[in-house]
């Protein structure tokens, strides 16, 4: 079974990945910062967003494709799927404005919440 919900949403977190890289290249120019972040906060906070980014989209996307092809129902997927970008984009926001805050702890539980309930989710239905 082809994990079609995910691929789209493979799509939208490749398209908002590149955007994403593209933001950290352009706060590297007013400085001309080339490598790691030489002190500059906006740097780094921009480094971060992507970096989370990078370390949380992966598991998100491969545990929603063992539960979509494991037999989840899609408007599962779909929700999960859904609870993950609009954490991902609040916490992009909350990097990049304050650094820090509730938001921030919210946007991570709406990343994370997802991918254990999509790892339950698969183990509910390997076990059937």
């Amino acid at each position: 079974m082809t994990p079609l919900i995910t691929l789209y949403f493979v799509a939208g977190f490749a398209l908002m990945h590149v955007v994403i890289t593209m933001l950290v290249g352009a706060a590297r120019v007013p400085n001309q910062v080339h490598f790691y972040d030489e002190g500059d906060l906006n740097l780094r906070r921009n480094q971060r967003a992507h970096a989370n980014f990078c370390e949380n989209i992966p598991m998100a996307l491969i545990t929603m494709a063992a539960a979509e092809t494991s037999g989840t129902p899609a408007r599962w997927i779909i929700t999960g799927g859904l609870v993950i970008v609009a954490g991902r984009l609040l916490h992009y926001y909350i990097i990049r404005v304050r650094g820090w805050g509730n938001a921030r702890a919210v946007s991570m539980l709406m990343t994370l919440m997802p991918i254990v309930g999509f790892a339950g989710l698969t183990l509910w239905n390997l076990s059937a």
